[in-house]
Order: structure tokens, then sequence, then C-alpha cells
């Protein structure tokens, strides 16, 4: 027995030999997974992927091996295989929230949003206070669109680790891309404290500064951020700079705008960007030509951009290119059917069509109107009382509180209203645009609120109308420049009304009326409204006596020996029908002159071009005075030059004319079958000038060939017309008032009563509910 004993215990043992070897082998194994290690950290990467390429081929288990390897063939830009090393580290350390989180990020790399999603959260399962996780978890629920969930993914990564800039900064682009601008401010605040010398961080806040209209403050992040690093990618720099010639051209600073986009253009020289808006400043500027040319630069980069084609399309309308206008702006619109403020322009560009198409203007206006609607999530409850007595709170949308036609017409009736009514009717203004000039001054103290609402989406401004409880809500822009329109599709105001700006409907049909009178708009053009019209008794506009007195000067064919006729009008309207009329009456005439003036004329191509369509029907250059734009005193003077003044068709002037009547000038209109191309005919028939208003073509030629031969009778004119039209219905601003007022009772008064009747008929169909059929459960 004993001697067996003996001899079992020297017997070789298999198994035991088996653990030694893969004791041996798993030992070995870690060996070299520690020199990997350490030739790591000597920066010696391709050794020491070897050796863990040796250490996964004879201990698999191994996870860190498999870890080390991904993070190596990451730095390496392996993305698949490095995804594939952390794989395999996962399948034998499933608790390894490094390798879920690394796998996260080369899903997101990669474009495998789900797959990534999915690995950061199981890190962040694993590992709840991971900040970066969160971060990089919150980066891609930010990029496939999803910014709730980005912004609670952000916010919990700077609550482990309030220090983290970046998180900051990111959590405000993702608030800001929201739409809530107030708290994206704050967080670009934090990243700034953190890191003051981000380029990225004050560009970024310089943005949301320019959104909320805080341009100053704009400035100020703009310019940090190019004094920031010196090592700014000149990609980079020429976007600060374009964001920064953005808020210069809002501050009004054009010229400093212009040289900006320039110096944007040396560091980015393709940037569709940056020639867009230097397109846009030149158009400013009156540069016409050579804003298309910018346009046309930004469309080779980006052939598809709908916001350029538009520009392009309203550059073009500037020069008279109406029909080459449109084509652009319909193009923009294919491409971006939802794009309102290109519909806007188009509705606004076909006005000035010397030939329309009877019912288009309005098909295409309900088209807005129905693209608006959809956007929007209108009011259908309202706290407003239903007393019609009661004080009325008017508000007032406009981008154009200015010296700018809605403002000179404004300004005036409003101090009126605002002195007469006292308490009977309180005025909120809603100013659409941060130019402030006396203008604005002066309409401000009309005003009992004044509020900015430059940078508020649709859905605030709308919030903000009906908090404020107003009866009466008033667009003074339609489809001109700066409008808020989107905004009456929310029906903030149980009234809404549009007067003034824009001579056409609107299309939304939340807006319920559009103020006339029945000159302008008489009953059988209503068809061409999705509005109801409510007529004024005398006139529809009141005009504001300019600040400065500009003496009246005598007839100057009276020295000349011949008739001077002029048009300080938009050269938009001044459309090949136009010119071609106007060389008749030149024709007939031959030694009379014709005296235009206006922005674009500074530029000598466009000279050229008027020029050459004059003399396209025989007026030779040297008939022609092309003046462009100057200060307002100085141009009221240059009506000394002019003996008459001819509207433009369809689009008549309003300003002008009044302007021109006020210097003791009288104008030649045409009638036409719009509201557009009747306003001539409203305003020469409150001065009592009917005898100036042509029926057709033929009349229009006829009329200013017999008017330009009276010269004793227009010197007589001359001396009393000023007085004449302040004796008008569009100058007395106290008559005004009183009409204006009885409109907006009566139209309160409308609405006060169907809302009765609307409650009581919903009271009237209430069904009464019998105990009995109350489920006990």
């Amino acid at each position: 027995m004993g001697l067996l004993n003996r001899f079992l215990k020297v017997l070789p043992n298999p198994d035991a030999r088996r653990a030694t070897t893969l004791e041996s082998i798993q030992q070995s194994a870690e060996r070299m997974l520690e020199k990997g290690m350490a030739l790591e950290q000597q920066g010696q990467a391709d050794l020491a992927l070897q050796l863990y390429d040796q250490v996964v081929g004879i201990a698999p288990e191994l996870a860190r091996a498999h870890f080390n390897r991904g993070n190596i063939l990451m730095d390496r830009g392996e993305v698949q295989n490095a995804l594939e090393a952390y794989a395999k580290a996962v399948m034998y350390k499933p608790d390894s929230a490094s390798a879920h989180y690394n796998m996260g990020n080369l899903h997101s790399h990669l474009g495998n949003t789900r797959a990534a999603i999915e690995a950061f959260q199981n890190a962040i399962s694993l590992k709840p206070d991971f900040a970066d996780a969160h971060r990089e978890l919150g980066r891609v629920f930010q990029d496939a669109g999803h910014l709730d969930l980005a912004i609670a993914s952000y916010g919990l990564a700077v609550g482990i680790d309030p220090k983290m800039s970046e998180v900051h900064n990111n959590l405000g682009n993702a608030l800001m891309d929201s739409g809530d601008i107030d708290n994206a401010m704050v967080s670009y605040g934090r990243a700034i404290e953190l890191n003051p010398d981000s380029p990225a961080i004050h560009h970024n806040h310089g943005i949301a500064l320019m959104r909320r209209g805080l341009l100053d403050e704009a400035e100020k992040s703009y310019r940090r951020a190019l004094s920031g690093d010196a090592r700014l990618p000149p990609s980079a720099r020429a976007q600060i700079l374009n964001n920064l010639g953005l808020t210069l051209r809002d501050l009004n600073r054009t010229k400093e705008a212009l040289s900006t986009f320039e110096l944007a253009l040396q560091n980015s020289p393709d940037s569709a960007d940056v020639h867009m808006n230097l397109g846009t400043t030149l158009a400013l500027l009156g540069h016409q030509t050579a804003a298309i040319l910018h346009y046309r630069k930004a469309l080779i980069q980006q052939p598809e951009r709908a916001d350029t084609l538009m520009n392009l399309g309203c550059a073009l309308r500037e020069l008279g290119q109406i029909d080459e206008g449109i084509s652009a702006i319909r193009q923009a619109i294919r491409i971006q059917p939802d794009l309102l403020v290109a519909q806007s322009n188009l509705l606004f560009t076909q006005l000035y069509l010397s030939s329309q198409i009877p019912g288009q203007g309005s098909f295409e206006a309900r088209s807005f109107g129905e693209c608006a609607s959809t956007l929007a999530s209108p009011f259908t409850v309202w706290p407003n009382s239903c007393a019609t007595e009661r004080t009325l709170r008017v508000g007032l949308v406009s981008g154009d509180f200015r010296d700018h036609p809605v403002g000179n017409f404004l300004e005036g009736a409003l101090s009126a209203l605002s002195s007469q009514l006292h308490e009977k009717v309180i005025f909120f203004a809603y100013s659409n645009h941060l130019c402030a000039d006396q203008v604005t001054k002066d309409i401000q103290k009309s005003c009992h609120i004044w509020r900015s609402v430059v940078g508020l989406s649709d859905r605030e401004m709308a919030q903000r109308v009906h908090d404020d409880q107003i009866d009466i809500l008033i667009d003074l822009s339609g489809h001109t420049a700066h409008n808020r329109l989107a905004v009456f599709a929310w029906k903030p105001a149980p009234v809404q009304i549009t007067w003034l700006g824009y001579l056409a409907s609107t299309g939304v049909s939340a807006v319920d009326y559009v103020l006339a009178d029945s000159w302008t708009l008489p009953s059988e053009l209503e068809n061409q409204f999705t509005e109801r019209v409510w007529r004024m008794p005398e006139s529809y506009i009141c005009f504001t006596q300019p600040a400065q007195i500009t003496r009246l000067g005598p007839l100057p064919a009276l020295s000349n020996g011949f008739i001077t006729f002029g048009s300080f009008n938009n050269l938009s309207k001044i459309n090949d029908t136009v010119i071609e009329q106007w060389s008749k009456i030149l024709s007939a005439l031959p030694n009379s002159r014709l005296f235009l003036k206006t922005v674009q004329l500074h530029d000598p191509a466009t000279r050229k071009m008027v020029q050459d369509k004059f003399y396209a029907y025989g007026i030779e250059a040297e008939r022609l005075i092309l003046k462009a734009l100057v200060p307002r005193a100085e141009y009221l003077a240059q009506y000394h030059e002019i003996d008459i003044a001819l509207d433009p068709f369809p689009y008549t002037g309003i300003t002008t004319t009044v302007e021109s009547l006020w210097m003791g000038v009288p104008v030649l209109t045409l009638s036409g079958n719009s509201f557009l191309s009747r306003q001539g005919v409203g305003i020469m028939t409150n001065v009592g000038l009917t005898d100036w208003i042509a029926s057709d073509l033929e009349d229009y030629v006829r009329r200013a060939t017999f008017l330009a031969n009276d010269i004793p009778g227009l010197a007589e004119l001359r001396c009393n017309l000023r007085q004449r039209v302040i004796e008008s219905a569009i100058f007395n601003t106290a008559r005004f008032a009183y009409h204006f007022e009885t409109a907006l009772r009566g139209m309160w008064a409308e609405w006060c009563s169907a809302s009765q009747r609307n409650s009581l008929n919903n009271k009237n169909q209430l069904t009464p509910i019998s105990i009995a059929n109350i489920s006990k459960h």
C-alpha cells in the first residue's frame, strides 16, 4: 500500500500540468500587457500595438489589451478596427464604461447615431457621473436635432463638472437653436468666464446677442473673438468678420460693414455667405450692379441657395428688371417653399409689373397666407373685455418707425390721435427695426408702450401681443421689408388690420380688415382682397408736414423757357411702359427735359442703362437730368427745378406725390384698376386736382402736353398749391384722428357683437347631462 502511494505521488498529473501552463501563459500575457502599456507611455505606440496583438492572440480574455488596442487604432484613424477592438473589450468586460464611451465616439464618427446613443447611455448607466459621456451624448442628440434631449444631457454634464467651458458653449448652441436665446446667453457667459480667450465662444455669444438685437454688445463679442487666438484659421476668421459685418450693417454703419465684408472675403474668397452679405450691403448703398455680381459668385458656390436667389431677384427689381427679378425669386421659392420672406418679396415685386394678370396677385397672396397659417398655432381665446366704449388698446407693428414713408405718414396722425383721444385709445408700438432717428423719437412720444420685437420669434412676439391684451393689432408693413405678417397668422389680437405700408392684400386670413377710402379702393376691386375693406370717409392717409419748411420757388419754366418734368420715385417703378409714355411726352415737347432722382442713379452703370432705354424711343441723354438721392431738406429743394411731376404706373407714388404737391409741383397721375394704381387718384381728388388724373395712356400723354402748354396756369397753381394741400384731408390730422377713431370703434363694435353672439350660441348648444347617465366607475 505504501509503495503504491509513493508511486501515485510521482506520477505526472495532466490537469495540474495544463493549469500550470495556462497560468504561465496568463502571466506572460499580463507581463506583455504591462510592457505594452509602458511602451505606450514612452510614445512607442507601434511597438505597444504589436505586443497587444500578441496578447489578444494568446489571452483573448484580457479586456484591457483589447481596450488599449482600440485606443491606438483610434489614434491612427483605423476607426472600424478600433470599434471591433472595443467591442471585444466590452464582450470580456461588459462593465467597462470607458469602452462603451469610446465605442460611442466611434459610432458617432461613422454616423451611426442610434448605436452611438446606445453606447453613451450604456457608459452612463455604468458610471452616472461620467461627465464626458453626458457631454458627447448631448452632442449626438444635438446633431440629430433632438434639442430637448441635448439640452438635458449638457445640463447633466455641467452639473457634474461645472468647469467644462466647452459644454457650457455647446449648451448655449443647443438653447439658441431651440429659440431660447436668453438662456443661451447665460451659458455663453459661463463659458467665457471659464475660457475668456476662446474665439469660438465669443463668436457664438455675439450671434446670440445679435439675434436678441443687442448689437453694440454683439460687436464687442465679435471683436474679442477676432483678437483672441492668433492661430485662428482664415475660414474661421472670415466667419467672424462676416457676422461682425452683419452687425455693423444693422447698426446703420453700412460703409464699415462693407469694408468688413471685403476683409472677410480676403480670408475666404469662395465663401458664399460673405459674397451674399457683401451683395446685400452694396445693394443698400445703391450699388445694385455690383451686388448682383456678388450674388452670382455666391450662387456658383451654392447654386441651390434660396436666400441668395431671393436677394438677386430684389437687386434685379431695383434696376427695373422686374421679369428677371421675379424669375429669380420664384426659383428661390421652388427650392424652399416655406421661405415666407421670399413669398413676400415675390408679391411685392409683382406690384411693379407694367401689366397685371387679373387675380394673380390675390391668388399668390392667399398662398402666402396658407403657408403662414401652417406655421402658426392661432389663439382662439382672448382675455379682452367686450365693452364697446372702454379704452381701446391698439398695437402698431412696423419696422419703419423712422424717417421712412410709413414713419412720415404716421408721425403727425399718431400725434393727433394720442392728443385728441386722450385715454380713449392707447397705442402700443412693436418695433421690428433697431434704427432710430428723430421721427422715431416723435412717434415714441405718442405711444404708451414701446417694445422692440427684433430677434423675437413669431411665437414669442404673438405671445407678447396676447399678454398685452391688445384689442386691435395694426400691420403697417404688408409684404414690405421688416414685416411680421407671420405673427398676424397667430391671431394674437381679436381684431387685426393692415394699413398704410402695403397696397394690396396680405393674403393672411387672420387679418380682418384693410383700411382704404372710396377713391383708392372702390367696391368693384374688393374681390382682390382676403381682408374686408373698411373705408375712411375722406382719405385713408394723412401726411406729416416736413419739419423743415422749405420755401417755394417760382415756376422754373419762366426762366428756363422750357418745361421740366420730373419724378423722384424709385427706379423700379419706372418700367418700360412708363419710359415709352414719358418719351412720347418729351417728343411732343421737343425742348422739354426730364429730371429723375432716385437712390440707384449714383451708379454710372445704372445711369447708362436708363439713358439707353430712353434713347431707344428717340430721347437723347442730354434731355435727361439723372441724380442720386440726397438728404431730405436738399431733396425737397430740388423740386424748385421741376414744373410738372409725372406719376409712374401701375406702382404710383404716394410720399413723392404728396411731397411734390407740398413743394407747389402738380402731379399728373394715371387712374388704374387696383388699390396700388389708384393712390394718385385719392390724393389728387382730396386736393381738388381731378383734372390731373388721366383715364388711360393716351389721355395721360394728351393731358401732359396740354397742361405743359399752360405756363400762366402752372405759375398760378404753384403759388397757391401748398396752402391748398394744407387745407385738404391729406394734411388735416385733427379730422383724420376723428375718422380713424370712428373706424377703430366700428371694427371693435363688430367684434364685440360677434363674440357675444358666439357666446350665446355656445350656451344654447350645451347638452344637459342626466345624472342617471353618469358612470359610477
